[in-house]
Protein backbone atom coordinates (compact mmCIF):
# COMPACT_ATOMS: atom_id res chain seq x y z
CA UNK A 1 0.00 0.00 0.00
CA UNK A 2 1.17 3.07 -0.86
CA UNK A 3 -0.12 6.47 0.98
CA UNK A 4 0.34 9.54 -1.14
CA UNK A 5 0.56 13.18 0.73
CA UNK A 6 -2.04 14.52 2.91
CA UNK A 7 -3.14 17.76 1.51
CA UNK A 8 -4.49 20.14 4.27
CA UNK A 9 -7.43 21.99 3.46
CA UNK A 10 -6.05 25.58 4.12
CA UNK A 11 -2.25 26.24 6.03
CA UNK A 12 -3.71 27.54 8.99
CA UNK A 13 -6.44 24.44 9.51
CA UNK A 14 -4.50 21.30 8.22
CA UNK A 15 -6.69 19.10 10.33
CA UNK A 16 -10.14 17.67 8.87
CA UNK A 17 -13.11 19.09 10.17
CA UNK A 18 -12.24 21.95 12.45
CA UNK A 19 -14.60 24.29 11.48
CA UNK A 20 -18.54 23.43 11.65
CA UNK A 21 -20.42 24.88 8.25
CA UNK A 22 -23.69 23.72 7.14
CA UNK A 23 -24.09 22.08 4.25
CA UNK A 24 -25.00 24.04 1.12
CA UNK A 25 -24.76 23.54 -2.62
CA UNK A 26 -21.10 25.23 -4.02
CA UNK A 27 -21.01 27.83 -6.15
CA UNK A 28 -21.94 27.98 -9.94
CA UNK A 29 -19.02 26.41 -11.98
CA UNK A 30 -17.72 25.73 -15.62
CA UNK A 31 -18.87 21.98 -15.47
CA UNK A 32 -22.45 23.08 -14.59
CA UNK A 33 -23.12 24.74 -17.96
CA UNK A 34 -23.54 23.93 -21.82
CA UNK A 35 -21.86 25.26 -24.17
CA UNK A 36 -24.38 27.80 -24.80
CA UNK A 37 -24.77 29.30 -21.25
CA UNK A 38 -20.84 29.08 -20.69
CA UNK A 39 -20.80 31.94 -23.55
CA UNK A 40 -23.58 33.63 -21.54
CA UNK A 41 -21.50 33.65 -18.70
CA UNK A 42 -18.32 35.12 -19.92
CA UNK A 43 -19.81 37.76 -21.61
CA UNK A 44 -21.71 38.28 -19.08
CA UNK A 45 -18.14 38.74 -17.38
CA UNK A 46 -17.36 41.61 -20.06
CA UNK A 47 -15.13 38.98 -21.69
CA UNK A 48 -15.50 37.75 -25.54
CA UNK A 49 -17.55 34.65 -26.31
CA UNK A 50 -14.64 32.33 -27.65
CA UNK A 51 -13.42 32.50 -23.94
CA UNK A 52 -16.29 29.69 -23.35
CA UNK A 53 -14.90 27.48 -26.09
CA UNK A 54 -10.99 28.32 -24.55
CA UNK A 55 -12.14 27.07 -20.79
CA UNK A 56 -14.21 23.73 -22.23
CA UNK A 57 -11.12 22.89 -24.26
CA UNK A 58 -8.94 23.56 -21.41
CA UNK A 59 -10.88 21.82 -18.99
CA UNK A 60 -12.85 19.09 -20.99
CA UNK A 61 -9.82 18.62 -23.56
CA UNK A 62 -6.96 18.66 -21.78
CA UNK A 63 -8.15 17.95 -17.98
CA UNK A 64 -6.92 21.17 -17.05
CA UNK A 65 -8.78 22.50 -13.84
CA UNK A 66 -6.82 24.72 -12.59
CA UNK A 67 -6.97 28.23 -14.32
CA UNK A 68 -3.34 29.68 -13.60
CA UNK A 69 -2.24 26.70 -15.80
CA UNK A 70 -4.32 28.00 -18.44
CA UNK A 71 -1.81 30.27 -19.82
CA UNK A 72 -3.04 31.21 -23.08
CA UNK A 73 -5.67 33.79 -21.66
CA UNK A 74 -4.60 36.78 -19.95
CA UNK A 75 -3.64 37.09 -16.27
CA UNK A 76 -6.59 39.72 -15.97
CA UNK A 77 -9.19 37.37 -17.49
CA UNK A 78 -8.26 34.35 -15.27
CA UNK A 79 -9.23 36.61 -12.35
CA UNK A 80 -11.83 37.54 -13.21
CA UNK A 81 -13.00 33.77 -14.30
CA UNK A 82 -12.13 31.77 -11.25
CA UNK A 83 -14.68 32.57 -9.11
CA UNK A 84 -17.62 32.86 -11.76
CA UNK A 85 -16.91 29.91 -13.64
CA UNK A 86 -13.87 27.19 -12.01
CA UNK A 87 -14.11 27.75 -8.31
CA UNK A 88 -12.33 25.26 -6.31
CA UNK A 89 -14.25 22.43 -5.47
CA UNK A 90 -12.92 19.35 -4.57
CA UNK A 91 -9.89 19.54 -2.07
CA UNK A 92 -7.97 16.41 -1.54
CA UNK A 93 -8.02 15.37 2.17
CA UNK A 94 -5.95 12.28 2.12
CA UNK A 95 -5.01 9.97 -1.26
CA UNK A 96 -4.12 6.09 -1.27
CA UNK A 97 -3.31 3.70 -3.63
CA UNK A 98 -2.93 -0.34 -3.77
CA UNK A 99 -2.42 -3.44 -6.01
CA UNK A 100 0.83 -1.73 -7.41
CA UNK A 101 -0.67 1.67 -8.25
CA UNK A 102 -3.22 0.30 -10.08
CA UNK A 103 -5.63 1.28 -7.34
CA UNK A 104 -6.41 5.01 -6.40
CA UNK A 105 -8.72 6.32 -3.75
CA UNK A 106 -9.52 10.14 -3.08
CA UNK A 107 -11.25 11.46 0.34
CA UNK A 108 -12.72 15.38 -0.98
CA UNK A 109 -13.68 17.63 1.09
CA UNK A 110 -16.07 19.90 -0.49
CA UNK A 111 -16.77 23.31 0.31
CA UNK A 112 -18.73 23.15 2.86
CA UNK A 113 -16.76 20.78 4.65
CA UNK A 114 -18.76 17.69 3.36
CA UNK A 115 -16.64 14.43 2.40
CA UNK A 116 -16.51 12.23 -0.42
CA UNK A 117 -14.77 9.61 -2.22
CA UNK A 118 -13.57 8.56 -5.74
CA UNK A 119 -12.11 5.77 -6.55
CA UNK A 120 -9.85 5.19 -10.36
CA UNK A 121 -9.44 1.38 -10.71
CA UNK A 122 -6.75 0.52 -13.78
CA UNK A 123 -6.68 -3.07 -16.10
CA UNK A 124 -4.71 -3.89 -18.70
CA UNK A 125 -7.64 -2.69 -21.63
CA UNK A 126 -9.41 -0.28 -19.59
CA UNK A 127 -9.44 2.78 -17.09
CA UNK A 128 -12.44 2.88 -14.67
CA UNK A 129 -13.91 5.92 -12.30
CA UNK A 130 -15.92 5.07 -9.23
CA UNK A 131 -17.43 8.62 -8.18
CA UNK A 132 -20.14 9.57 -5.61
CA UNK A 133 -23.41 11.55 -6.16
CA UNK A 134 -24.10 12.41 -3.03
CA UNK A 135 -22.40 13.23 0.21
CA UNK A 136 -23.73 10.29 2.53
CA UNK A 137 -26.60 8.44 2.03
CA UNK A 138 -30.05 8.07 2.76
CA UNK A 139 -30.80 4.77 2.19
CA UNK A 140 -29.45 3.03 5.56
CA UNK A 141 -28.52 -0.82 3.90
CA UNK A 142 -26.88 -2.08 7.36
CA UNK A 143 -24.10 -3.45 5.25
CA UNK A 144 -22.51 -0.19 3.66
CA UNK A 145 -20.20 2.52 5.86
CA UNK A 146 -21.85 5.18 3.46
CA UNK A 147 -25.01 4.46 4.49
CA UNK A 148 -24.54 4.34 8.21
CA UNK A 149 -23.06 7.71 7.96
CA UNK A 150 -26.53 9.09 6.81
CA UNK A 151 -27.39 11.81 3.88
CA UNK A 152 -25.54 14.77 4.36
CA UNK A 153 -26.46 16.44 0.62
CA UNK A 154 -26.70 16.02 -3.20
CA UNK A 155 -23.51 16.60 -4.69
CA UNK A 156 -23.99 19.57 -7.80
CA UNK A 157 -23.34 18.55 -11.14
CA UNK A 158 -19.72 19.82 -11.35
CA UNK A 159 -18.96 18.25 -8.00
CA UNK A 160 -19.65 14.71 -9.73
CA UNK A 161 -17.93 15.79 -13.21
CA UNK A 162 -14.98 17.29 -11.26
CA UNK A 163 -14.24 14.10 -9.70
CA UNK A 164 -14.11 12.12 -13.40
CA UNK A 165 -11.67 15.05 -14.71
CA UNK A 166 -9.60 14.86 -12.04
CA UNK A 167 -9.31 11.08 -12.38
CA UNK A 168 -8.83 11.10 -16.15
CA UNK A 169 -6.15 13.54 -15.83
CA UNK A 170 -4.39 10.95 -12.98
CA UNK A 171 -5.23 8.35 -16.13
CA UNK A 172 -3.57 10.35 -18.76
CA UNK A 173 -0.63 11.25 -16.33
CA UNK A 174 0.77 7.72 -16.77
CA UNK A 175 0.37 7.01 -12.95
CA UNK A 176 -2.08 4.04 -13.31
CA UNK A 177 0.30 1.02 -13.43
CA UNK A 178 -0.28 -1.51 -16.48
CA UNK A 179 -3.46 0.28 -18.20
CA UNK A 180 -3.86 2.78 -20.94
CA UNK A 181 -3.29 6.56 -20.34
CA UNK A 182 -7.43 7.48 -20.98
CA UNK A 183 -10.11 6.80 -18.66
CA UNK A 184 -12.91 5.04 -20.68
CA UNK A 185 -15.20 4.07 -18.04
CA UNK A 186 -17.41 5.70 -15.09
CA UNK A 187 -19.42 4.36 -12.62
CA UNK A 188 -21.63 5.79 -10.37
CA UNK A 189 -21.21 3.52 -7.31
CA UNK A 190 -19.38 5.77 -5.09
CA UNK A 191 -20.92 7.53 -1.56
CA UNK A 192 -24.64 8.13 -2.52
CA UNK A 193 -27.84 6.92 -4.18
CA UNK A 194 -27.49 8.46 -7.84
CA UNK A 195 -31.08 8.40 -8.38
CA UNK A 196 -31.94 9.90 -5.54
CA UNK A 197 -29.97 12.68 -6.61
CA UNK A 198 -31.75 12.04 -10.40
CA UNK A 199 -31.54 15.57 -12.46
CA UNK A 200 -28.08 15.99 -11.34
CA UNK A 201 -26.82 12.68 -11.93
CA UNK A 202 -28.35 12.98 -15.21
CA UNK A 203 -26.91 16.20 -16.21
CA UNK A 204 -23.28 14.88 -15.34
CA UNK A 205 -24.28 12.08 -17.76
CA UNK A 206 -24.91 14.40 -20.85
CA UNK A 207 -21.59 16.29 -19.42
CA UNK A 208 -19.41 13.14 -19.55
CA UNK A 209 -20.49 11.69 -23.08
CA UNK A 210 -20.92 15.14 -24.83
CA UNK A 211 -18.18 15.84 -27.01
CA UNK A 212 -15.32 17.34 -25.97
CA UNK A 213 -14.83 20.59 -25.49
CA UNK A 214 -18.33 20.90 -24.26
CA UNK A 215 -17.81 17.91 -22.61
CA UNK A 216 -15.50 14.72 -21.89
CA UNK A 217 -16.72 12.51 -24.74
CA UNK A 218 -17.33 9.44 -22.88
CA UNK A 219 -19.47 6.61 -24.20
CA UNK A 220 -22.74 6.14 -22.78
CA UNK A 221 -22.38 2.69 -23.25
CA UNK A 222 -19.47 2.44 -21.01
CA UNK A 223 -21.16 4.78 -18.17
CA UNK A 224 -22.88 2.47 -15.17
CA UNK A 225 -25.43 4.15 -12.78
CA UNK A 226 -26.72 1.90 -10.17
CA UNK A 227 -29.77 2.29 -7.71
CA UNK A 228 -30.58 0.62 -4.78
CA UNK A 229 -34.53 0.10 -6.34
CA UNK A 230 -35.72 3.89 -6.59
CA UNK A 231 -38.87 2.79 -8.66
CA UNK A 232 -40.10 5.75 -10.03
CA UNK A 233 -36.22 7.35 -10.78
CA UNK A 234 -36.03 3.70 -12.98
CA UNK A 235 -38.90 4.24 -14.92
CA UNK A 236 -38.47 7.65 -15.56
CA UNK A 237 -34.35 6.63 -16.15
CA UNK A 238 -35.91 4.71 -19.14
CA UNK A 239 -37.85 7.31 -21.09
CA UNK A 240 -34.42 9.37 -20.99
CA UNK A 241 -33.05 7.84 -24.08
CA UNK A 242 -29.66 6.68 -22.68
CA UNK A 243 -27.78 4.28 -23.14
CA UNK A 244 -25.93 3.66 -19.92
CA UNK A 245 -25.67 0.24 -17.71
CA UNK A 246 -28.19 0.07 -15.53
CA UNK A 247 -27.11 -1.58 -11.86
CA UNK A 248 -29.76 -2.63 -9.61
CA UNK A 249 -28.39 -3.62 -5.59
CA UNK A 250 -30.27 -6.10 -5.35
CA UNK A 251 -28.82 -8.27 -2.27
CA UNK A 252 -31.52 -10.58 -1.75
CA UNK A 253 -33.85 -12.31 -4.01
CA UNK A 254 -36.64 -12.60 -1.36
CA UNK A 255 -38.74 -9.71 0.41
CA UNK A 256 -38.38 -10.70 3.75
CA UNK A 257 -34.05 -10.51 3.79
CA UNK A 258 -33.88 -7.49 1.24
CA UNK A 259 -36.43 -5.57 3.95
CA UNK A 260 -33.37 -5.59 6.09
CA UNK A 261 -30.69 -5.50 4.10
CA UNK A 262 -31.88 -2.91 1.60
CA UNK A 263 -34.41 -0.71 3.32
CA UNK A 264 -36.14 0.81 0.29
CA UNK A 265 -37.83 -2.75 -0.70
CA UNK A 266 -40.32 -1.58 2.37
CA UNK A 267 -41.78 0.37 -0.29
CA UNK A 268 -40.84 -1.47 -3.73
CA UNK A 269 -40.78 -5.09 -3.42
CA UNK A 270 -38.71 -7.35 -5.47
CA UNK A 271 -40.71 -8.12 -7.81
CA UNK A 272 -41.68 -4.63 -8.52
CA UNK A 273 -37.85 -3.68 -8.80
CA UNK A 274 -37.04 -6.15 -11.52
CA UNK A 275 -40.45 -5.69 -13.21
CA UNK A 276 -38.20 -1.93 -13.58
CA UNK A 277 -34.96 -3.33 -14.28
CA UNK A 278 -35.98 -5.72 -16.92
CA UNK A 279 -38.20 -2.75 -18.76
CA UNK A 280 -35.16 -0.78 -18.83
CA UNK A 281 -33.49 -3.68 -20.50
CA UNK A 282 -36.80 -4.28 -23.26
CA UNK A 283 -36.37 -0.26 -23.85
CA UNK A 284 -32.60 -0.17 -24.21
CA UNK A 285 -30.82 -3.03 -24.99
CA UNK A 286 -28.46 -2.71 -22.52
CA UNK A 287 -28.29 -5.81 -20.37
CA UNK A 288 -29.17 -5.15 -16.29
CA UNK A 289 -26.35 -5.83 -14.25
CA UNK A 290 -27.52 -7.36 -10.56
CA UNK A 291 -25.02 -6.29 -7.74
CA UNK A 292 -25.02 -8.73 -5.19
CA UNK A 293 -22.71 -8.61 -2.45
CA UNK A 294 -22.22 -12.27 -0.34
CA UNK A 295 -22.43 -11.98 3.27
CA UNK A 296 -21.52 -14.75 5.02
CA UNK A 297 -24.37 -16.72 6.32
CA UNK A 298 -27.01 -13.97 5.83
CA UNK A 299 -27.45 -13.97 1.65
CA UNK A 300 -25.09 -16.64 0.32
CA UNK A 301 -27.23 -20.06 1.08
CA UNK A 302 -28.29 -22.19 -2.47
CA UNK A 303 -31.89 -21.68 -2.03
CA UNK A 304 -30.99 -18.09 -2.87
CA UNK A 305 -28.91 -18.67 -5.70
CA UNK A 306 -31.35 -21.28 -6.91
CA UNK A 307 -34.03 -18.25 -6.81
CA UNK A 308 -31.88 -15.69 -7.75
CA UNK A 309 -31.73 -17.90 -10.67
CA UNK A 310 -35.05 -18.81 -11.51
CA UNK A 311 -35.87 -14.67 -11.06
CA UNK A 312 -33.57 -13.63 -13.61
CA UNK A 313 -33.57 -16.92 -16.00
CA UNK A 314 -33.80 -16.07 -19.78
CA UNK A 315 -33.45 -12.08 -18.56
CA UNK A 316 -30.97 -9.62 -20.33
CA UNK A 317 -29.12 -9.67 -16.96
CA UNK A 318 -25.76 -10.40 -15.65
CA UNK A 319 -25.28 -10.75 -11.76
CA UNK A 320 -22.04 -8.90 -10.64
CA UNK A 321 -20.99 -10.98 -7.08
CA UNK A 322 -19.68 -8.67 -4.67
CA UNK A 323 -17.04 -10.50 -2.02
CA UNK A 324 -18.10 -7.78 0.75
CA UNK A 325 -15.44 -5.67 1.90
CA UNK A 326 -16.51 -5.71 5.49
CA UNK A 327 -16.69 -1.73 7.29
CA UNK A 328 -14.41 -1.72 10.80
CA UNK A 329 -16.77 -2.81 13.21
CA UNK A 330 -19.29 -4.17 11.27
CA UNK A 331 -20.92 -7.63 12.41
CA UNK A 332 -21.04 -8.83 8.49
CA UNK A 333 -18.24 -10.90 6.87
CA UNK A 334 -17.58 -12.03 3.65
CA UNK A 335 -18.94 -15.26 2.28
CA UNK A 336 -16.18 -18.22 2.36
CA UNK A 337 -14.76 -18.86 -0.80
CA UNK A 338 -16.14 -22.42 -0.96
CA UNK A 339 -19.98 -20.94 -0.78
CA UNK A 340 -19.14 -18.57 -3.31
CA UNK A 341 -17.90 -21.02 -5.96
CA UNK A 342 -20.73 -22.83 -5.13
CA UNK A 343 -23.07 -19.54 -5.26
CA UNK A 344 -21.90 -19.18 -8.41
CA UNK A 345 -22.34 -22.30 -10.11
CA UNK A 346 -25.92 -22.67 -9.12
CA UNK A 347 -26.73 -19.56 -11.09
CA UNK A 348 -24.70 -20.27 -13.97
CA UNK A 349 -26.34 -23.87 -13.99
CA UNK A 350 -29.77 -22.06 -14.63
CA UNK A 351 -28.58 -20.23 -17.36
CA UNK A 352 -27.62 -16.58 -15.91
CA UNK A 353 -24.60 -14.85 -16.58
CA UNK A 354 -22.50 -14.29 -13.52
CA UNK A 355 -18.95 -13.11 -12.78
CA UNK A 356 -17.00 -12.13 -9.15
CA UNK A 357 -16.31 -8.53 -9.02
CA UNK A 358 -12.32 -8.08 -8.61
CA UNK A 359 -11.56 -7.72 -4.97
CA UNK A 360 -9.53 -4.00 -5.69
CA UNK A 361 -8.59 -1.78 -2.11
CA UNK A 362 -8.89 -3.30 0.91
CA UNK A 363 -5.25 -2.52 1.72
CA UNK A 364 -6.91 1.51 1.48
CA UNK A 365 -10.77 0.99 3.25
CA UNK A 366 -11.88 0.22 -0.14
CA UNK A 367 -15.07 -0.39 0.30
CA UNK A 368 -17.20 3.14 -0.39
CA UNK A 369 -17.70 5.53 2.69
CA UNK A 370 -14.70 3.85 4.66
CA UNK A 371 -12.24 6.95 4.53
CA UNK A 372 -14.87 9.34 4.83
CA UNK A 373 -16.25 7.27 8.03
CA UNK A 374 -12.74 7.35 9.47
CA UNK A 375 -12.08 10.95 8.95
CA UNK A 376 -15.32 11.64 10.80
CA UNK A 377 -14.88 9.50 13.38
CA UNK A 378 -11.05 10.98 13.91
CA UNK A 379 -12.77 14.80 14.10
CA UNK A 380 -15.04 13.68 16.23
CA UNK A 381 -12.48 12.13 18.29
CA UNK A 382 -10.74 15.45 18.40
CA UNK A 383 -13.92 17.38 19.59
CA UNK A 384 -15.07 18.55 16.56
CA UNK A 385 -18.76 17.42 15.34
CA UNK A 386 -19.82 16.48 12.01
CA UNK A 387 -22.12 18.41 9.89
CA UNK A 388 -25.85 18.00 10.23
CA UNK A 389 -27.64 15.74 8.11
CA UNK A 390 -29.52 18.11 5.61
CA UNK A 391 -30.27 17.16 2.08
CA UNK A 392 -30.02 19.87 -0.55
Amino acid sequence: MTILPVIPTSPDQPDAVAVRRRPSMPPRHLADLDLAARKTAVTTLGEPAFRAKQLSTHYFGRLVRDIDEMTDLPAATRARLTDDLLPTLLTPVREMACDDGATRKTLWRLHDGALVESVLMGYPDRVTACVSSQAGCGMACPFCATGQQGLTRNLSVAEIVDQVVYLAGVAASGAVTGSPPRLSRVVFMGMGEPLANYPRVIEAVRRLTTPAPEGLGLSQRHITVSTVGLVPAMRRLTAEDLNVTLALSLHAPDDDLRDELVPVNQRWKVAEVLDAAFEYAARTGRRISIEYALIRDVNDQPWRADLLGKLLRGKLAHVNLIPLNPTPGSKWDASPKPVEREFVRRLRETGVSTTVRDTRGREIDGACGQLAAGELTEASAGGAAPDAEVAQ
